[in-house]
């Protein structure tokens, strides 16, 4: 074996210092301008899913003058493609990096925080791994597929100290006159609060057809079960009545979770239940017309598709008027995206963190199985489960493919 030479303390030091010698150009874009923040003070951000609702994120946080965007994923070549070509335009350059595999882009260490707006059966494998490599994490809604989901999505951005926002900006911004009637104390003592959403997500049956080169298939269905390719199967569009993966049940709750995420948002905000759960979902059935009632643990009651009752319509005392108060709101600027970036740099729990997100979304998911066996269930809160009910409790996950387990 030859000699080998180990830098003295004194050469390694001349070393450096003729390195530093060498003029380091400090660009005008790291040092930001009117338009655009200081490279210190930008997120550096990727998106994961950029089809639809991604494409709509994307925007919102290029858009951003203190966000730099560097990297898109997609399973679809054209949205991917799209995608890139939307961040090098805005940046004058083709600097943007494409994946086709989320954990290729998470895996990158100068990636702050992520967007993700893939298929709902994908976002907890994508959040709980984004949470493990560093990220922060803005989820579209609804955030969960299952029960268990969401205590796991929780445990997770708590164990890496991540901000994980989801993503219902309807919460805040369609809402906010009844909230503002509830929260302003015009209204009384609340008692109750109505939400009119569904349909529930349904069995697909369509006919197999060739899988397109533009997809790559078996990573859309990451972890679902195995099925065959079909136009209307993995259709983004919003439609929840069939042909539109919202449709069902492998991939999404369909309009229960799709609009329930929103319009449970909007009334759990509403009468103050953000930070609960129900303890009981009573099932009824009104010669036909079936509806549940969700018992919280401070006596709230929220009914779902009850007879006679409108969207978010709210019963109170208005007779007994009661001081106002305070309403919690968006930080930052910029909307539901602001308040997550904001977030970001102060490391302060955003107006959608993900446990008062899970705690919405599992609204639709108690539901949904208190229709499926159309009977009324007992919540246990701390444990996650149903106390003592084997069939009820086969309903809080699902079996996921290999290698995408939780």
């Amino acid at each position: 074996m030859g000699n080998h030479h180990h830098p003295t303390r004194r050469e390694f030091l001349k070393a450096a210092g003729a390195a530093l010698a060498v003029p380091y150009v400090i660009t005008s874009n790291a040092l930001g301008s009117d338009e655009v923040a200081p490279a210190s003070d930008r997120i550096v951000m990727g998106g994961i899913g950029i089809g639809n609702m991604g494409r709509g994120d994307q925007g919102a946080f290029l858009g951003r003058s203190d966000v730099q965007y560097v990297a898109v994923c997609d399973v679809r070549k054209g949205a991917l493609n799209q995608a890139k070509g939307k961040v090098d335009e805005r940046y004058k350059n083709s600097d943007c990096q494409a994946y086709n595999d989320f954990r290729e882009l998470l895996a990158r260490p100068d990636i702050d925080a992520v967007h993700i707006a893939t298929p709902d059966h994908w976002h907890a494998v994508q959040v709980i791994e984004a949470c493990r490599q560093g990220k922060d994490v803005y989820c579209q809604k609804p955030e969960t597929r299952t029960l268990r989901e969401g205590r796991l999505m929780i445990d997770a951005a708590r164990r890496y100290s991540r901000v994980v926002s989801g993503g219902s900006q309807r919460v805040m911004d369609d809402y906010r006159e009844v909230v503002g009637r509830c929260w302003g104390g015009e209204l009384g003592t609340i008692k109750a609060i109505n939400v009119n959403v569904g349909p529930l997500s349904q069995q697909c049956n369509l006919p197999p057809e060739d899988v397109p080169e533009d997809i790559d298939w078996d990573m859309w269905l990451g972890p679902a079960p195995w099925a065959p390719y079909s136009k209307g199967r993995c259709d983004g569009n919003f439609g929840t009545s069939g042909g539109s993966w919202r449709s069902y049940v492998d991939y999404s709750g369909g309009g229960m979770t799709d609009w329930g995420a929103h319009h449970f948002g909007g009334a759990t905000y509403a009468v103050d239940v953000r930070e609960l759960q129900p303890e009981e979902i009573v099932y009824s059935d009104d010669n036909g017309r079936k509806y549940v009632t969700f018992r919280y643990p401070n006596g709230m009651l929220i009914y779902h598709n009850r007879p006679g009752w409108g969207n978010l319509q709210v019963e109170g005392t208005p007779d007994e008027t009661r001081p106002a108060k305070p309403l919690p709101t968006y930080k930052g600027t910029g909307g539901i995206y602001g308040d997550f970036i904001e977030c970001v740099k102060t490391r302060e729990r955003p107006f959608r963190d993900i446990e008062l997100a899970v705690n919405t979304v599992n609204l639709s998911h108690l539901g949904t199985v208190a229709y499926r066996l159309q009977r009324s269930l007992k919540w246990d809160v701390a444990r996650q489960e149903f106390p003592g009910d084997a069939e009820a409790n086969r309903f809080l996950d699902v079996a996921r493919r290999e290698p995408w387990q939780l």
